[in-house]
């Protein structure tokens, strides 16, 4: 009696402890962010310049102006990115082109504190006369892409885009890289008046 007592205790025992599950390693979750394709519409405003805005953005309500120094301001909101594409418009003169490149060129060379890289690309259109830079931030910079366009003689325009999350280049990556696509179709569709 005491030896099939033993022997249902044991297998028992045996059964209970071979149940247990093998630990298995989670698989890596990867964030899919689908954004719809680039739907673009003219942006005719009452500014010096046109250009082609993604529909995804919001319709631009409010434009500073600064009628003395001849500068506007515009900011493209995209809601659902969290982010935004700041426009900054100045009449150029004699005096100011320089500066005006070096001060665009300056504040992208901020952020190599925080920027793994800073990558920067030509830019010329001949037939419509818009010249400048596109610049790629890499790593967790507060700007992911910024860019200046001119005619040089007349007009200078700057844009950069920020988001209004903490920056963490891992999360932001999807969205900088659909917005960096909306910033080139700007500078491509640019035309001064």
């Amino acid at each position: 009696m005491i030896k099939t007592k033993l022997l249902i205790f044991t297998l028992l025992l045996a059964i209970c402890y071979s149940c247990g599950d093998d630990p298995v390693p989670k698989p890596k979750g990867f964030l899919r962010l689908d954004y719809p394709p680039a739907e673009y519409e003219e942006i005719a405003l009452n500014l010096p310049f046109t250009f082609e805005k993604n529909t995804l953005a919001e319709r631009i309500k409010n434009i500073k102006v600064d009628s003395k120094n001849q500068t506007y301001g515009i900011d493209i909101h995209y809601p659902t990115l969290k982010g935004t594409i700041y426009l900054t418009y100045i009449k150029v003169n004699e005096d100011n082109l320089i500066p005006l490149i070096r001060d665009s060129q300056n504040l992208t060379q901020e952020h190599t504190q925080k920027a793994d890289a800073i990558e920067s690309n030509l830019y010329s259109n001949n037939d419509h006369k818009v010249y400048g830079m596109f610049y790629e931030v890499g790593g967790n910079a507060a700007s992911q892409s910024q860019f200046y366009v001119t005619d040089s003689v007349n007009h200078f325009l700057n844009g950069s885009l920020y988001f209004y999350a903490k920056p963490n280049f891992d999360s932001i990556l999807p969205a900088a890289d659909y917005l960096k696509k909306d910033i080139k179709h700007i500078m491509e569709t640019l035309r001064w008046n």
